[in-house]
Order: C-alpha cells, then structure tokens, then sequence
C-alpha cells in the first residue's frame, strides 16, 4: 500500500513512510530489516546459464589487430520485459540478434553501450580495471534512456563469468587486452516514440591492440565550432550511440584537413570539451604561474570517463602540481601555446588509455603542441601507471569473493577513504550488492556481511 514493499506495512510508523523525501531513506531500512535485495526483478548472476559453443574461432595476430574487429567464442545476453522483469543472464556462443523490424532502439536510438577491459599480468592472472564505475554510468545512461534499472554488481558477477568463460581470448601481451561492451537496447516491437516495453542487455568481447593505427604516436586534431558533440541538457554526459553515430562526419571532415580526429568546441568563447572520443587535459602554467593539469568539468556536456576520473585521482596524490577541472577555451590555449606555457595535452579513455596530443589545426592556423619524443613526460608516466595499476591491483577475473585491497587506488569504488602509505584507516563506501565483500587490510578483523543494499558502513582499525 502507497509504495510500501510487500511485508513492511507492519513498520510504517519505523520508516516515515508518508514522506516522499524519506524514500531513500526507507529503502535503505526497509532491505537492512529484510535482507531482500533492491531491485526484485533484476538480473542474478545466480541464475546464469551457460550454453558452450561446440566451435572454437583461431586466436587472431596480435601485431595486425585491428581495433574491435575480432570477437571471442561467446556472449552474454539479458532480456527484459515490463510484465516479466529480467529474465535468466545467458552466455551462449556469439552470433547474431535477431530483432523486430520496429525496434525502437533502430528507430528511436533507445540505446546506449558501456567500455571497459580486461587485462592479463606478468602472472598470467586476468584483471577488469574499476568494473563498478562502468556500470555505475551505465545505469546513470539507462535512466536519461528510459531503459530499466538493474543490479549493478549483479551484472558485474555475470560478465565476470563470460570473461572466465573465453579467458583464453585475453591477450598474453602487455600491449593488448580484451575490451569488454556491454550494450542495452530498447526493443519495443512498435512505432511511436515511447519508454519500451522490452529491452535487451547483451555483453560482447573483443581483443584489441592500439586504438590508433598509427600506435601510440600524438594525433592532430581539427578545431572548428561548426559541428557541436554535445550541449547543456542533451545526452553528452550518457554513452549513447547517438552520440557517437553523429560525430562521424565531423571526423572525416577533420581527415580532410589533413587531421586524425576533431578537437570538439562549445559555445560563442570556443570551450574546449572534448578530443574525438577522448576526455582533454591540458597540463601548463596558467594564468598566474601555477603548474597545473586541467579538464574540463562535468557540466553535462562531458562523458565522466573512468580513465579522466582515474588520471585526476591518481595525480592528487601525487600532490605535485595544481589538478582542476575548469573551463578551457581556445584563446586560453592560444594564448599559452605564444607565452611558451603549455607543457602537454593528451586525450584520455579506455580504448588508448592515454594519447598525447602534437598539433591543432584552428582557424587555419596550426597550433603544435609540445611532444618530446612523441610521448611527453606526464603522459608516459601516467600511462605507466594506469597500465601497472590495471595488471596488479585490479578486480581479479577468477574470484570475485576475495577482493582484495593491496593498493590504495584499489579503494576506487568507494565514495571516501583516508589511507596510509601501507593500509586503509577509513573507508565510507556505498554497497550496492549484499555480496559479502572482504578487505584485505581487514582480513583478520572486519567483514562486511550481509550489508544494507545502498546503505553505508564505515570501518575504522588502528593497525
């Protein structure tokens, strides 16, 4: 009755539960009272079902390979209906979908895709790099699509098992890696712009080399406001196809110019938002001297990449240099690049990781930005980093029920954390699975079991 789960109106008078403002408040009670989980009809990982190929594809050269042109032996697809909620998670040989020619994810673009990876170590151990980031602005895209919510670390679990499946299509390589997208689709049999009635979630791998195929060398870049990527209010901030599908032009006007990809402006000031596909940063001394590395800010304009959340993170730490998210237009630019003040720019994402950045063509003028030996100092340590974090302390693919924390990047699903050189003093984390998940600094003394789906815990050791 109004709203209550099933089995709480005993406790009406506990949880407020007149008070809309109090929802979340009463989720968060209500499953810490019951222990069921959040989302009833979502996906369990539980519940998969696993359907083997009899056939094995060739293992594909890895020094010609192609970015995303080469797919591993199985998939995993999820459907869901309104009447009937998620269906069982299935891993099944990879082939094709067959869907209604009314489709609205074909007609409406009800769409919308995530990226991440899976990277094998010098101890042949097989890795997802912040997995719950991903799905975290994957369900943010789901909601602005008007596709169904789902569990989160549910998904998580059943791509983990499709990756443990074909974990032989993980390169042996410390130049390559399985890139993992996941894709959700509005599958509403009918025409007429609408929130669908079905949907289909789907997982597909893919072992991949650089993104570029000039390598990891700085691309050139065109600067023009005649074509705009995103704006206030629009889907810029959701990894949706539509996104992307309408950048393509753009991309080989900029070929045309003699340019690999399009340095994407806004605005009458021509802020600068993003590279290509890419996340920016500037690393300079701005206006008053300071050294400091710059992005732009989430406005809604910009896609929260996990790699550009990973490099901002990574470089407070370092405490070496201002790190900001501000705006940047191309007079700023302009006008550093005369001074002498600009050190490097570089892309950031999941697909390269991190891409310098050598020249801009703007205004007919071409802008070359600083590139000491085609990958600068910041960027080549970055990379570095980022890759040695993705190979050692990262979610292991073969067991999920130990997830340790060796590192304090590792804490990088949490909301708050104060650390340590050695260990984790204070964690303020957001749970959004029952699972019981053990932290290694904790191992002998702290378990969080059967935690409040969406609550908060904090733990806190003196040693």
């Amino acid at each position: 009755p109004d709203g209550l789960p099933p089995g709480g109106e005993g406790r009406k008078q506990h949880l407020h539960y007149t008070d809309p403002q109090h929802w979340g408040l009463i989720r968060i009670m209500y499953y810490e009272f019951t222990s069921k989980p959040c989302l009833l009809y979502s996906p369990q990982a539980a519940d998969l079902v696993i359907e083997l190929s009899q056939t094995h594809k060739a293992k594909p050269d890895l020094t010609n390979l192609v970015f995303g042109t080469v797919f591993s032996d199985h998939m995993l697809t999820i459907e869901w209906t309104s009447n009937g909620g998620w269906q069982k998670p299935h891993i099944k040989p990879f082939g094709n979908l067959s869907l209604h020619p009314a489709c609205s994810a074909m007609h409406y673009a009800v769409q919308l895709f995530e990226g991440m990876k899976a990277y094998r170590d010098a101890d042949d151990k097989v890795r997802l790099f912040r997995p719950m980031l991903n799905m975290n602005r994957m369900a943010n895209s789901a909601e602005r699509a008007c596709l169904p919510a789902f569990d989160r670390a549910e998904l998580v679990e059943c791509i983990r098992r499709l990756v443990q499946v074909d974990l032989e299509w993980v390169p042996k390589s410390d130049s390559a890696s399985l890139y993992i997208r996941p894709t959700f689709l509005g599958t509403e049999p009918s025409l007429g712009v609408k929130k669908p009635s079905r949907a289909l979630l789907y997982v597909i791998l893919s072992p991949v080399g650089s993104y570029f195929s000039t390598g990891a060398k700085p691309v050139s870049l065109w600067a023009d406001s005649k074509y705009i990527r995103a704006w206030r209010g629009g889907t810029g901030d959701c990894k949706m196809g539509g996104n992307y599908g309408a950048s393509i032009y753009a991309q080989y006007e900029a070929v045309d110019y003699g340019c690999q990809q399009v340095l994407w402006l806004y605005g009458d000031d021509h802020q600068i938002t993003e590279v290509g596909t890419m996340n920016m940063f500037l690393f300079w001394n701005n206006e008053n001297g300071e050294e400091e590395l710059a992005t732009p800010p989430l406005d809604g304009i910009i896609l929260p990449g996990i790699t550009r959340q990973s490099i901002l993170e990574l470089t407070r730490k370092w405490g070496e240099f201002k790190v900001c998210e501000r705006y940047l237009t191309m007079a700023d630019l302009r006008c550093a690049l005369k001074e002498g003040r600009v050190k490097e720019m570089f892309g950031s994402g999941t697909a390269c990781v991190v891409s310098p950045v050598g020249r801009i063509l703007y205004q007919g003028e071409n802008l070359h930005i600083p590139c000491q030996d085609d990958f600068p100092q910041l960027a080549s340590r970055l990379m570095k980093e980022l890759t040695d974090i993705q190979v050692r302390y990262t979610l292991l693919v073969t067991d999920i029920n130990s997830m340790s924390i060796p590192h304090w990047f590792n804490v990088i699903e949490f909301n708050q954390c104060v650390v340590s050189e050695t260990r984790v003093t204070e964690v303020d984390c957001t749970l959004t699975s029952s699972r019981a998940i053990k932290l290694e600094p904790f191992r002998r003394r702290s378990w969080l079991r059967s935690c409040p789906v969406g609550g908060h815990v904090c733990l806190r050791s003196s040693g």
